[in-house]
């Protein structure tokens, strides 16, 4: 390949990149579905939606990356992950389905909106818990024999994929208070600064707990974790994320707009590097690597050019989206 690229690498790179782009975009607009059973009817309600009318259904565009990308790159580890993980994963693209369906008729259809809001407040949730739960699952390996899945129905449900779920909930409605706090005013920002306070403190914890209780899963984690010399390295991950937490506080104390948030995006982005650190080499863990279940060296080569325009492409229109509504979100709105 011309400059050397290995190409399996690369599109694990692209995968992992959509992920977290879905994570951080998506995760603010599941946030605020989580946190809307704590915002008054009316116009904090309205406000709250109104500040992700623009960009919600967007921000979906990563989901469908990460999927189609593992399918088209990695087809053999996304029949194994999907085999392994069927239950979590219907039950958030059903839960997204609701909270899509309610976000749309609670505008038209005013005389059941309560019915919407909590159609819209319970996707957001299930979504985001199922989610976790996704991560957690997979964290914890996958039975594989023959190149197929060989465990069972339930494999997925354990008190590490429930912790991993709850953690991400927490996780979602802190993005979700943080954007608040920078797209609103008055009532609903006050409101919001002070469930971002809280949620902080409930994310932190939360990612020690599964922090602490990742290594002991298999070895193979405790070792890239800790083993000599490359701890060196690894350890840089937990002083990122107590830099970031001070810095989160503070912004909170002092009552900033924007900071607040983008410590919220900067502790997600630590929560994936730690990820990869647990992860890697493997895709399927705790055997399949991501060479292994790469699709031909042909069709990856035949995917390349079309990959290099169009992650561009999604980038440049989401980002002027994102230019175009930026500013304080009122209650009248977009709808």
């Amino acid at each position: 390949m011309p400059f050397g690229i290995d190409l399996p690498m690369f599109f694990a790179f692209i995968i992992a990149f959509a992920i977290l782009a879905y994570v951080v975009m998506d995760g603010f607009d599941l946030g605020v579905g989580i946190l809307f059973p704590f915002l008054p009817v009316g116009r904090e309600r309205d406000s709250a939606m109104n500040s992700i009318a623009p960009v919600w259904d967007g921000n979906e565009t990563w989901l469908v990356m990460g999927g189609g990308g593992m399918l088209a790159a990695f087809p053999l580890a996304y029949g194994m992950i999907l085999s392994a993980l069927y239950a979590p994963i219907i039950a958030m693209l059903l839960a997204l389905v609701f909270r899509g369906v309610a976000f749309e008729f609670r505008w038209r259809d005013p005389r059941h909106r309560a019915l919407w809001d909590v159609a819209f407040s319970t996707g957001s949730i299930v979504a985001a818990f199922a989610q976790g739960v996704t991560l957690g699952a997979l964290l914890q390996g996958v039975a594989v024999q023959n190149r197929t899945y060989a465990g069972g129905w339930f494999d997925w449900l354990s008190p590490f994929s429930v912790l991993v779920g709850v953690s991400l909930v927490c996780g979602y409605a802190l993005l979700g208070a943080t954007w608040l706090v920078m797209k609103s005013e008055g009532s609903l920002q006050e409101r919001c600064h002070r469930f971002a306070f809280r949620l902080a403190v409930g994310t932190i914890v939360a990612m020690a707990a599964v922090s602490a209780a990742t290594p002991f899963l298999r070895e193979a984690y405790w070792a890239r974790w800790f083993a000599w010399p490359q701890v060196l390295f690894t350890a840089q991950v937990p002083l990122l994320v107590v830099i970031v937490t001070g810095i989160l506080f503070w912004s909170l104390k002092r009552a900033h707009h924007y900071t607040p948030f983008l410590m919220a995006l900067a502790l997600f982005g630590l929560g994936l590097a730690g990820l990869g650190v647990s992860l890697y080499p493997n895709i399927v863990p705790p055997s399949v690597t991501i060479w292994e279940a790469a699709a031909p060296h042909d069709s990856l080569k035949f995917m390349l050019p079309g990959v290099l325009v169009l992650v561009p492409i999604i980038l440049a229109y989401t980002g002027y989206s994102y230019w175009v509504f930026r500013g304080k979100t009122g209650h009248e709105g977009y709808h």
